[in-house]
């Protein structure tokens, strides 16, 4: 496999990190490569820890930024190699992680490699299996086994949000809201009780929820509860005594796990509620010094994160983080996922200023 050229312009270099096949727990040649690249400059302090790798400035500086990005993506689905797409307004790379993330980790390559004196202190982390179970996840792996790696007064994550700042993002979670039956046969059926007839109510209920949008920080985020699933069923003769909806609750973060949780119990009241998955939200910080710092110098809008990022593992360390990458996130894990090369660009030119 050819060495990465750190040399390269960062779109030149997304393509060839693109063309490295790093599907989730398949990242080793990935890392492989970004240690290798990354090890001979002697500005940073280069460590590895499993399929992540860590690069660290230490000048002593008065403060401390983290940028990160992870290198592992969704499974193939005939979208490689990258391929360039020649545009009157503007280029396009295609490609399986041209936008979510290979694009963003080009920039970071490209920052760790050519600033060797930022203003302020920098540690740039690469990590794996951020697409798969949270225990898998290379940022929660440093943070339990290496959070001194971590330590920071702000930190970037590199998800694509359309070269645009989006601040914080909402907690996720996912319950199991049961409605119990009495089995019978269905020709007998006044001799039992239909739990999928039971379980009416709660899709009622969740046709009648509104939204709370609270403000925070100037920015308006937009809960949402949803059946993402349902299942019950015995027999084509039987009536069931079981119906499950799986419903994702999507929370602001001036509400804790614990908080999103008794919501949700409160709503469904009455029924059997189980808790499945939960993740905490990350609140913006946009009032903290670093946070204004970097906005003021990519003098960009701000935008709430709806969906859920890595940011929240930076916000449990009591670090405020930021998302800010190219690519629109709502091409992430399609086939047809692209990057505009504009996107790549913009973000390297504005961090780069940032950063000298």
């Amino acid at each position: 496999m050819p060495a990465l050229d750190l040399s390269a312009t960062a779109v030149d270099l997304t393509v060839q990190l693109v063309d490295i096949e790093s599907v989730s727990k398949n990242e080793q040649a990935i890392a492989d490569a970004v240690e290798e690249a990354l090890s001979p400059y002697e500005h940073l302090s280069v460590s590895r820890h499993g399929n992540t790798v860590v690069a660290r400035t230490d000048l002593g500086r008065g403060e401390r930024v983290v940028i990160a990005g992870h290198l592992d993506t969704v499974p193939v689905n005939a979208n490689l190699p990258a391929r360039r797409e020649q545009r009157p307004d503007g280029d396009l790379l295609h490609g399986l992680g041209t936008c979510d993330m290979k694009g963003g980790d080009a920039v970071i390559l490209r920052l760790a490699a050519t600033i060797p004196e930022p203003n302020r202190d920098v540690t740039y982390i690469l990590y794996e299996a951020e697409e798969i179970d949270a225990e898998f996840n290379g940022l929660n792996l440093l943070s339990q086994s290496h959070p001194e790696l971590m330590e920071a007064d702000f930190a970037i994550l590199m998800e694509p949000s359309n070269a645009e700042v989006e601040a914080g993002c909402q907690g996720t979670l996912r319950v199991e809201v049961r409605a119990t039956g009495e089995r019978a046969h269905s020709a007998r059926s006044w001799k039992g009780v239909n739990a999928i007839h039971a379980a009416t109510p709660i899709l009622e209920r969740l046709c009648d929820y509104e939204p709370r949008k609270p403000v925070i920080d100037g920015l308006e985020y937009h809960e949402g509860l949803n059946a993402v699933f349902i299942r019950g069923g015995v027999a084509g003769n039987v009536l069931p005594d079981e119906c499950v909806v799986e419903v994702n609750h999507r929370f602001a973060p001036d509400r804790s796990e614990a908080e999103a949780q008794q919501f949700v119990r409160d709503f469904f009241e009455g029924y059997d509620v189980t808790v499945t998955d939960s993740a905490p939200g990350a609140l913006p910080g946009l009032d903290l010094p670093a946070a204004k710092a970097f906005i003021d110098a990519v003098g960009r809008e701000v935008n709430p994160k709806f969906g859920w990022t890595d940011v929240a593992r930076f916000t449990s360390l009591g670090i405020p983080a930021v998302n800010f990458g190219p690519g629109d996130p709502m091409l992430a894990h399609k086939q047809e996922e692209f990057v505009p090369v504009e996107h790549i660009e913009r973000c390297e030119r504005q961090l780069r200023d940032w950063l000298s």
